[in-house]
């Protein structure tokens, strides 16, 4: 990635001066509005940071949910402030607007090493609209709050697969810059996908083959495994003909896996048992019984402990891994032992000297929920959706605009 980058900014110097600061902040809520996996805005403080310790006055932009393009409570970005000004040892004012009087004046009165975090952009409908006008016209505004002399950092990651106004149109009108956490994720990708050492090995769970149809098509024929777990692995039973009870299906899919499984049969890895359970709910009556033999009425909700081991036995001899997506409900004790087998396996091949990314999202959520340790993975990365984008080959707007 040629761009240039934060430690560039830095040099240039940006004591008083206004930055702005493309952050992700989409952090997980539960039903009270308290932060339920801080990660995110843990990965976002050495930027922020490197930048009120220059004397810059720095401007925060996040989004938090899918909010309808209007101001709705339940998104606001109130508890992340809070958590972010926590992690900084300083205060962080949340502007009651995205770009209206309260950030203006906010901004206007911002000193140096002052942070301001706007309120959750997706509450003006410009942010995310198809419309390069009106988005354009959001870039102006945010740029109207660090001025003509400002900057803008790109330090989200996982919104670089979007084309959206505080991504990507920003960075058409100010200086632009990488951030600390977007220029890492981007070397590690390039570790992935030029000469990765071998073998290399693919993990992917999550609930549907659609979500991942891509990305499998990519690295099927780059790898040397590519196990298959979670909801997923289900729509490839039954594409081998086996009967899956009421387990998550994409009958649309039962095709498209057959002609994966015909193509790359000597790369692909399914479950050989399962923990089926007679209902969706963490007591349910549970049973490990093999993939062939899914009882009608009972549903799928973890790989048992046979294919872990399977499963173990190629991850632990790896040199490159590639995590993205749980192996079954880990949310629910009595099935999150799939999940915490894979994921201990991968643990052992980095102690063996593999270098190994967890790919964001719920994997990542998994590794913090079961108590597995960050410095067990040789990077846990903070965009999903922007890492399998990336890995198919798909350019990122986001990325791209940071080139020019």
């Amino acid at each position: 990635m040629t761009v240039q980058t934060l430690q560039d900014l830095l040099a240039e110097g940006v004591e008083g001066r206004g930055v702005l600061v493309r952050s992700d902040l989409n952090v997980p809520l539960d039903d009270n509005g308290q932060i339920t996996d801080p990660g995110r805005i843990i990965a976002s403080v050495p930027t922020i940071q490197a930048l009120v310790e220059a004397g810059a006055k720095v401007v925060v932009m996040a989004h938090l949910g899918r909010p309808k393009g209007e101001p709705d409570a339940k998104f606001s970005l109130a508890p992340v402030a809070a958590k972010l000004a926590e992690l900084l040892g300083r205060n962080v004012q949340l502007a009651g607007d995205v770009v209206g009087y309260d950030a203006l004046s906010r901004s206007e009165g911002l000193t140096d090493g002052d942070v301001l975090l706007l309120e959750n952009v997706r509450f003006d409908a410009r942010e995310t609209s198809k419309d390069d006008a009106e988005r354009a016209k959001l870039a102006a505004a945010y740029v109207e709050l660090v001025g003509d002399d400002g900057a803008f950092v790109s330090d989200g990651f996982g919104v670089v697969h979007r084309k959206q106004a505080s991504v990507y149109d920003v960075a058409q009108v100010l200086p632009h810059y990488a951030g600390t956490l977007v220029a890492a994720e981007v070397e590690v990708l390039q570790k992935l996908t030029q000469d990765p050492a071998r073998p290399y090995a693919v993990v992917l769970g999550g609930s549907k083959v659609s979500d991942k149809l891509a990305v499998i098509e990519a690295l099927a024929p780059k790898v040397d495994t590519l196990v298959i777990g979670g909801g997923m692995c289900f729509t490839f039973l039954a594409a081998q003909g086996l009967s899956v009870g009421t387990s998550l299906l994409q009958e649309e899919m039962i095709d498209t896996c057959k002609s994966l499984l015909d193509r790359f049969g000597d790369v692909l890895h399914l479950p050989v048992d399962i923990v089926a359970a007679d209902k969706f709910a963490p007591d349910a009556d549970a049973k490990t019984v093999a993939s062939t033999e899914i009882p009608d009425g009972w549903m799928g909700l973890d790989i048992g402990p046979e294919s872990v081991s399977r499963f173990s036995a190629l991850l632990t001899e790896a040199k490159t891994v590639f995590w993205n997506g749980p192996m079954g409900v880990f949310e629910f004790e009595k099935f999150a032992a799939g999940t915490r087998g894979v994921a201990e396996s991968i643990v052992t091949a980095t102690g063996k000297g593999a270098f190994t990314v967890v790919g964001g999202g719920d994997s990542a959520a998994a590794v913090r929920t079961l108590g597995l340790p960050d410095d067990g993975f040789s990077h846990i990365s903070t965009g999903g959706g922007a890492s399998l984008e990336y890995l198919e080959g798909k350019e990122l707007p986001g990325i791209s605009v940071l080139e020019g």
